[in-house]
């Protein structure tokens, strides 16, 4: 109950320090790093918050630094500084005993280390918020790494997320800022990607699923998952030789062929995306390695996510609006991507996107699609647009590749890598799945099937006089039934004031019995309009009341569907 109490105290105090924060989210005039300084306070000031905000996430552990690194993706909910803070946020931390390691291996294999390693290395490489990983070679001479799950962190994170859902929905219930921002929602998908990370038959399954995507590439090689030697809580990979990306010296990098390498990748995280529906979330240049014969390793995919194919046809046609500088198409695919809030000025948003989309198109070979998604997503949360948050992890990721193809090949142009595979992001909105095929064709021949008989029937009633059209431009029955309450309670207070006014002109009247000094009838008429006048405030409130939970929970079903779409 303590520890319980102390998360609480953490997280109410993180909440207090920062709660200004929210409204910056959309209040804000200008949240880009070029427009910082608009804002009120100096740029230090924001920059020494954003800071501290980063700071006391680590300081709570491996749970608030991941929603940090979420947190770090939403450039449509945060000023620039804060997500440039958070998304270096390190999650290396104190390392448990290796002693412990070695017990969840034996506990989830089945089997002494000695009797699977010839070699296990008690070192460990790295010492992460939500594993170890170390060094070992199996009894067959292969070598691997084993990524080990951290001791009781699955209870852990459970019981943060268990306090941070119930702070979420008190804050979505009781503030305006929790309700725009849409806080249960992006708490639900943080919650789905951090099971995913705390399952490593997941990331076992991305491994194997890239692999086969990466088939088509000689430049990238994806290391071989190990399913014998995997778990949920042990995932044992073959181990890829070779130094960062951020490591390669200008010198070394005459000896490779960094185009071909940058166009690789470049192309292969396209097709994943458009094609395949997959994203790899992350694609930071520490977690891809130059290998000794030259090919680029990707090492860790436990960060990804599945795009959906109604997200991924908006995407590539919002792509190919960018490329050819249309900005009203642009904004409308947005708002179409989009879910509008009580705030949304459709206008002023159509005269951003168009300025944004126009000026960037006019930098030629130096577009960078990833600066501008992110943009995009800025300009929609500040002008009352919750964009997808498909499109800020993607405009997130291709920022990061961006910064790995640099180092690869300082003369690479984005904007002639998109061009160049305009084919894959046009193909990729035209392809279509053998089920949804399928079921477009049962739908055409039912229609076909049908369509003879209720054209007979719309001719009939049209020749009979009989065709009536029917539009719910507003709820009928709603406008009438507030109509009628609204009636009813000013009728009420109309009586009770008269009655009020009577019971005034009655205690001047000297006759007939009396009450307190004063005559029995005007002090009955007193306690009756007061007592009225309680009863109708008392159900006012409780109306009111009951017609704010229901329109919330209809605003719930709303979200939900749409995230569902």
């Amino acid at each position: 109950m303590s520890s319980t109490a102390t998360r609480l105290s953490q997280i109410a105090l993180l909440l207090v320090r920062h709660r200004g924060l929210a409204g910056d989210i959309t209040d804000a005039p200008e949240l880009s790093a070029e427009g910082a300084g608009s804002r009120e306070g100096s740029e230090a000031s924001i920059t020494d918050d954003a800071r501290a905000l980063a700071s006391q996430l680590e300081s709570m552990g491996p749970t608030f630094v991941k929603f940090g690194q979420l947190l770090s993706t939403r450039q449509d909910l945060l000023p620039a500084s804060h997500t440039a803070a958070l998304e270096r946020l390190q999650d290396d931390v104190e390392r448990f005993p290796t002693e412990d390691a070695r017990a969840i291996i034996e506990r989830e294999l089945g089997a002494s280390v000695r009797s699977l390693f010839s070699e296990f290395d008690d070192e460990p490489i790295a010492a992460a918020s939500l594993a170890q990983v170390y060094r070992a070679t199996t009894r067959s001479g292969r070598d691997v790494v084993v990524k080990v799950l951290r001791p009781d962190i699955r209870e852990r994170v459970h019981g943060d997320m268990e306090l941070l859902t119930q702070l979420a929905g008190f804050v979505n219930e009781h503030t305006d800022a929790g309700r725009r921002i849409g806080i249960s929602r992006l708490l639900a998908q943080f919650r789905r990607s951090l099971a995913d990370e705390l399952d490593y038959r997941k990331e076992l399954a991305n491994l194997q699923a890239f692999r086969e995507f990466a088939s088509r590439e000689d430049s990238l090689v994806i290391p071989e998952p190990i399913e014998d030697y995997s778990t949920a809580s042990v995932l044992t990979m073959e181990r890829l030789a070779g130094k960062k990306v951020t490591d390669v010296s200008p010198v070394e990098r005459l000896d490779i062929d960094g185009t071909e390498l940058a166009e690789s990748l470049f192309r292969f995280f396209l097709r994943t995306l458009l094609v395949e529906g997959r994203l790899h979330a992350d694609p930071h240049p520490g977690n891809l390695l130059l290998t000794p014969e030259h090919r680029l390793g990707l090492v860790d995919l436990g960060m990804v996510a599945s795009v959906p194919r109604n997200v991924r046809s908006q995407l590539v046609k919002l792509l190919v609006a960018i490329g050819d500088g249309d900005g009203d198409e642009s904004a409308t695919l947005l708002a179409a991507m989009g879910h509008p809030l009580d705030t949304y000025d459709a206008a002023s948003f159509r005269d951003e996107v168009s300025h944004l989309v126009s000026s960037t198109v006019a930098l030629g070979s130096q577009l960078q699609a990833g600066s501008v998604l992110t943009e995009l997503a800025r300009l929609s949360g500040q002008h009352g647009l919750r964009p997808p948050a498909e499109m800020s992890m993607v405009g997130k990721a291709l920022l990061n590749l961006d910064q790995v193809v640099q180092q690869l090949d300082p003369d690479f142009e984005p904007a002639e890598a998109f061009r160049s595979n305009m084919r894959t992001i046009l193909t990729s909105g035209l392809k279509v799945s053998g089920g949804a095929a399928f079921t477009g064709a049962i739908e055409a021949k039912e229609f076909m099937e049908k369509l003879p008989r209720r054209a007979n029937r719309v001719l009939d009633a049209l020749a009979d006089g009989e065709l009536a059209f029917r539009v719910n431009a507003i709820d009928e029955e709603r406008v009438l039934q507030a109509a009628h309450h609204m009636a009813n309670r000013l009728s009420t207070a109309l009586i009770l004031a008269a009655i009020t006014v009577a019971a005034a002109l009655l205690v001047h009247v000297d006759a007939g019995p009396r009450l307190f000094g004063y005559p029995a009838i005007a002090i009955i008429f007193f306690l009756g309009a007061a007592v009225g006048g309680l009863v109708m405030v008392a159900t006012i409130f409780v109306q009111d009341r009951r017609v704010r939970r229901e329109r919330r929970a209809k605003e719930k079903r709303r979200d939900s569907r749409v995230e569902g779409a």
